[in-house]
């Protein structure tokens, strides 16, 4: 940080010695202690992220900004970063008249601008002049190429494919062929859907939506009914209510594929996606705000806005962002209720976010398994293992049995089952599972490690365990269960070479460091299972009855050594 800072103050003494501070005509002397104070900590607040207080400064240093390009062009960030893409497009027209456009972001904003006019032509003259400062930024390659092929699109009323992009081009291609109202656009979607590869459930909606415009109701009712109806995205999910409700218009409210603004709309929300996922959550909401401000019908998309805020701690800007969501007929408001109870659980604590969020569900008029299965995992993350099972028999009964969400609650209403030590419930829950889903290696490793721990079918365990392993060989827990496996059955050679290698994974979990010491102990290393028992005993994540049991190891080792 302090590094940060004084490579600002470097840059500002830089800047000072070639502004006009220090020439001797006042006349053109735009500089004065109070602006030299703003424009530091606008620079500051700006390279710290806080774009709100950085516009503060900016706004009281106008009358600098058109002087210096570089400081302009930070002043145009923060506008559209706290979604003032009209003004910040505004002051661009204006800063245009007196200086040469040389920065992408600027001339983006001015191709913006004639794109939500439809004036093609124009956002042409503008990518010309993009593709002419291009650098070496990959996102802003696709962003001109992507532009580029919409525009001749618009223009030429023909397709205009991207290539070299992978699944990103057959994206394009399919938003390409709803725009042309092209047979092919429904087989582009649904190949794009059904894609192994990546999650692009989130083009289901713009299937259905253009099904919707064409009046093909029942193929879009036949397609909610095999919507998964927990493990769905919430724009899917809310797609599928509005057309259990036959609420199709809903759909055409908010997007259109013959609408050029959506369509773009919908590119740039794809870009902030890839920015959030790089974990660049600034450029993230840069480009979503653009996109909102393209097509503002879409306010579901503000859902990444809330949680790139949320990764960066900023708690503030979440619930501005959540009060949007105020619909108490939609999971969207759901989604809003789980966020703000997630920021008033990490400030309060349990009992306060418990309240906030049993009120607030009372409003609700959303009714919907996915909220009873959210509730349960609530729950059984603050071990109330009873009302998660309540919640998980609400969920069950909510959903088919052919649904693929119903092996995984059985599952997941097994452990709650198991922690409250109620066996045979918590084994009927998790066979019933298997059965559905014979080969999910978190069943079996869960249902087998539940086994282990009661000291009963150990050949039975392993079988399970070594085919959990096969799956998933670099999952630590499963790594550990398998040495435990082994431990067990006194094969304590392999059970070291299976522990060592998930202490490896994860080497502050409180259960492998004691499993390690154990095995430690058992070939004869009693010294550095003494290590592995206190680093067990020191983790801020052992249980109570854990440490227990390690107190005891540590003071009379283990029995028949």
């Amino acid at each position: 940080m302090l590094i940060r800072i004084f490579q600002i103050l470097f840059i500002f003494f830089i800047f000072l010695y070639h502004s006009t501070v220090f020439s001797k005509s006042t006349k053109n002397n735009n500089f004065n202690q109070r602006y030299l104070s703003n424009y530091f900590s606008a620079l500051v607040s700006y390279e710290n992220g806080d774009n709100d207080l950085a516009l503060k400064y900016f706004d009281s240093t106008k009358n600098i900004l058109r002087d210096y390009p570089n400081y302009f062009d930070k002043y145009v960030n923060s506008l559209v970063l706290n979604s003032k893409v009209s003004e910040a497009i505004n002051q661009t027209k204006f800063f245009k008249s007196k200086n040469n456009i040389e920065n992408f972001q600027t001339i983006l904003l001015l191709t913006i601008d004639a794109f939500k006019n439809n004036n093609f032509n124009k956002a042409n003259y503008y990518l010309l002049n993009m593709k002419r400062i291009l650098m070496t930024s990959t996102y802003e390659e696709i962003i001109y190429e992507i532009l580029n092929s919409y525009n001749k699109l618009f223009l030429e009323k023909k397709i205009s494919e991207v290539e070299n992009y992978g699944k990103l081009s057959h994206i394009i291609l399919a938003f390409q062929y709803c725009y042309l109202d092209d047979n092919r656009s429904d087989s582009n979607f649904v190949n794009l859907i059904n894609l192994d590869s990546g999650d692009y459930s989130r083009y289901l909606f713009f299937y259905l939506s253009n099904l919707i415009n064409k009046n093909d109701y029942s193929s879009a009712e036949l397609i909610s009914l095999k919507i998964e109806p927990i493990t769905s995205s919430l724009l899917i999910l809310q797609s599928k209510s509005w057309i259990d409700k036959s609420k199709f218009d809903n759909f055409t409210k908010i997007f259109s594929c013959k609408s050029e603004n959506d369509i773009l709309a919908e590119m740039f929300y794809l870009i902030s996606n890839l920015y959030s996922s790089q974990e660049d959550y600034n450029m993230s909401n840069y480009y979503l705000n653009i996109s909102n401000y393209l097509n503002p019908k879409f306010k579901f998309n503000l859902s990444l806005a809330a949680e790139n805020y949320y990764l960066m701690n900023k708690d503030m800007n979440v619930k501005k962002v959540l009060k949007q969501f105020d619909d108490k007929d939609s999971i969207y408001y759901w989604y809003r209720i789980k966020k703000e109870f997630d920021i008033l659980k990490e400030v309060d604590g349990k009992e306060s976010s418990l309240k906030y969020l049993n009120t607030k569900i009372k409003k609700l008029k959303f009714n919907s398994p996915k909220i009873y299965f959210d509730l349960a995992n609530i729950y059984k993350g603050f071990k109330e293992y009873d009302k998660s099972i309540e919640n998980y028999n609400f969920a069950l009964e909510k959903i088919s049995k052919d649904s693929d969400s119903y092996a995984d609650i059985l599952y997941r209403r097994g452990g709650s089952y198991e922690r409250l030590k109620d066996y045979k419930k918590a084994d009927e829950d998790m066979l019933l599972s298997l059965k559905l889903n014979p080969d999910e290696p978190y069943v079996l490793n869960y249902l087998a490690y539940s086994w282990l721990e009661r000291k009963i079918k150990i050949k039975e365990s392993m079988k399970m365990l070594l085919k959990a392993y096969n799956q998933k060989k670099s999952d630590p827990y499963i790594i550990d269960s398998v040495g435990w496996a082994y431990y067990l059955t006194e094969d304590y050679v392999s059970a070291e070479k299976y522990l060592k290698n998930a202490l490896l994974i994860m080497p502050e979990d409180p259960i492998v460091n004691d499993h390690y010491g154990d095995v430690l102990w058992r070939l004869d290393m009693k010294l550095q299972a003494l290590y592995y028992w206190n680093a067990a005993l020191s983790s801020d994540e052992a249980e109570d009855k854990l440490k227990k049991k390690i107190n005891k190891k540590l003071l009379f080792g283990l029995k028949n050594s």
